[in-house]
């Protein structure tokens, strides 16, 4: 069985530098679900993508400018967002801030090849 840490702590968790602003911690995960950390400076553009997996993602920081589909929505900190699977999606970071995701299934393709 596929399964992170029982117990994951911020300063024990490297940040991912995936470049042009944008950072990532991945925390609890197992077959069926992942959390995420994504931290985003002003001006960082998530690019616009679609994936198999069901997400679900919590705006702990920041002001985005978040596009669903054809929607497109000013977000800030305490809002929140479902995506369906396949669903095109990407965010502007307006404000500097943080997005708390959840993926299920969690993604094998966020994990290092030792740990899949």
């Amino acid at each position: 069985m596929l399964q992170g840490d029982l117990f994951q702590i911020d300063a024990e968790i490297p940040w991912e530098d995936l470049g042009n602003g944008i950072k990532r911690q991945c925390y609890g995960y197992d077959e069926k679900v992942m959390l995420v950390k994504v931290k985003f400076e002003a001006g960082a553009v998530g690019q616009l993508h679609e994936h198999h997996h069901t997400q679900v993602t919590y705006v702990e920081s920041g002001i985005f400018e978040m596009t669903i589909g054809k929607e497109k929505k000013i977000i800030k900190k305490g809002d929140g967002y479902y995506v369906p699977p396949h669903e095109v999606h990407g965010c502007v970071c307006l404000e500097s801030g943080m997005l708390i995701d959840v993926f299920s299934p969690y993604r094998e393709d966020f994990l290092p090849i030792s740990t899949i």
